[in-house]
């Protein structure tokens, strides 16, 4: 099983006819997503790998069906009206792919997507994977390489930063780790799917038996999830690696969402609040595989 996205999951490309959205709905394709076709307006009647494109969103969706998911291909100015035009659609999961997306456009994309009951991942975000299922965005490049480097199997990943969510998806897989979906919570300050609510997803999902998590300094989303093993939400192992470790209070390390405020999201704070709460917390990146592998063990030993 995964999360988000599988074989099944029906999806369009916003923005499909920019080099970007023809770009990554190759790979989507390629890999075997159910991508049905794709939306710019303006550009209705023309096709992209032969897909029909619409000039809406509600074009689309009159004529091809249910669309369960919208990929987001815009310039970051336009991305809120295109996440409110899928919304409200009848769509349901939208990933913002462009970075630089004015926060008070986020809010709003937060607004409307509670109301409409529909989430998104990003923004800023290289997308989500399952493993031998479907891709969403732009993970992996190419349909080839991401059948290489990423396994299926039982082991969540989600990760705050972009390169990094690929990195340690490849190593993992090479350590013989199977991976049940990979997401790129996106490296804005503010997101749609934090942290905690995909690990919260990773929870409930019966055939992930571990979650990894990539954090980072700044926000608080590394603590939340520690207070929700602390708490019993969520019983199933989790490791965790925080980057940053090196950075001074009032610095900004990577990108728009790791900034140290005074004594928020350090991290020591993140850090000593996880281990806390029973995380399997790792000092060094190259150590994650390992130490999922050994949690593995100690799991198959009790079953």
């Amino acid at each position: 099983m995964s999360i988000l996205i599988d074989r099944n999951k029906k999806v369009i490309v916003q923005g499909i006819t920019g080099r970007e959205g023809m770009t990554r709905t190759k790979l989507m394709l390629d890999y075997g997503t159910t991508v049905l076709g794709g939306v710019t307006p303006g550009r209705g009647g023309q096709e992209v790998h032969g897909l029909s494109v619409f000039d809406t969103v509600r074009e689309a969706v009159d004529n091809l069906g249910k669309i369960d998911v919208s990929v987001i291909f815009v310039p970051a100015p336009l991305v809120k009206d295109a996440a409110l035009e899928a919304f409200d659609a009848g769509i349901t999961l939208a990933v913002l792919v462009p970075d630089r997306v004015p926060i008070y456009d986020v809010l709003e994309i937060h607004y409307d997507a509670r109301e409409k009951g529909a989430e998104f991942v990003g923004p800023n975000t290289l997308g989500l994977l399952s493993p031998g299922k479907a891709v969403l965005g732009m993970m992996g490049g190419r349909a080839k390489s991401a059948q290489e480097w990423f396994k299926p199997g039982n082991v969540g990943v989600t990760s705050r930063s972009g390169g990094m969510t690929s990195s340690l998806a490849y190593y993992l897989s090479k350590s013989g780790i199977g991976l049940s979906t990979i997401i790129h919570v996106g490296g804005d300050a503010l997101v749609g799917l934090p942290h905690p609510a995909v690990v919260k997803k990773f929870q409930e999902d019966p055939e992930t038996d571990v979650i990894v998590i990539f954090g980072e300094i700044g926000t608080s989303q590394e603590e939340m999830v520690a207070e929700l093993i602390a708490n019993g939400t969520v019983t199933k192992p989790v490791v965790a690696y925080i980057g940053g470790r090196a950075a001074q209070k009032g610095t900004r390390f990577s990108h728009a969402g790791a900034i140290i405020e005074g004594n928020r999201g350090t991290y020591e704070g993140k850090v000593s609040q996880l281990r806390e709460a029973g995380a399997h917390v790792v000092e060094e990146f190259q150590e994650i595989p390992s130490a999922t592998l050994d949690v593995l063990r100690n799991l198959s030993a009790k079953n």
